[in-house]
């Protein structure tokens, strides 16, 4: 039986559930921009225009990671029903954790390439200034451990959505109710 919840204390807040959700769309949409980029040409506009695409969105998923952390952590974590077992509330946060750093970390990281490789970005119409000096060589480093990153990434997104299918289909518990726009 999955439980039914009642109450608004047992559900994040809508305007959490907005920002959880559409942060989804906007990682499907950083991932397509990279791994779609390869069917145009190098220099071609459809090629710059997934590249200039991708890195709006990493930064508007860094924007609003603000928002998220301040929705998020203004208000209490509703529990879950039934509640786990602690060993699956400790690798939810560590999973969480890792999300967080994901979409603090790569965006910034995409900064730092853009500035070694010179490539100017504007973003809402704001030229971003340069966060280090020109270095090739750096910024293929940092490319390949954005790249890492990506991989991770699948990884950490994959543990979670499979996770919250587990609690919603196997557990039948609230874990994934939380986060809807059900009442």
């Amino acid at each position: 039986m999955t439980t039914k919840l009642s109450t608004p204390e047992q559900r994040y807040s809508k305007l959490t559930v907005a920002i959880h959700w559409l942060t989804v769309l906007l990682f499907i949409a950083v991932y397509v921009s990279m791994e779609f980029r390869d069917i145009f040409e190098r220099g071609t506009p459809g090629r710059d225009l997934m590249k200039t695409s991708h890195y709006w969105i990493g930064l508007t998923i860094l924007l609003l990671l603000l928002v998220r952390l301040i929705a998020r952590f203004s208000q209490p974590t509703p529990a879950i029903v039934p509640p786990q077992p602690h060993w699956q509330h400790m690798l939810a946060k560590a999973v969480h954790l890792g999300l967080y750093g994901l979409m603090f970390v790569m965006p910034v990281l995409g900064l730092f390439i853009l500035s070694a490789d010179e490539i100017p970005l504007r973003f809402f119409g704001i030229e971003l200034p340069a966060l280090i000096a020109p270095d090739g060589a750096l910024a293929k480093w940092l490319e390949d451990i954005h790249e890492i990153g990506a991989t991770i990434g699948y990884g950490l997104i994959g543990v979670h959505a499979v996770a919250a299918l587990f609690h919603h289909y196997l557990l039948k518990d609230n874990t994934l109710v939380r986060m809807s726009f059900k009442k």
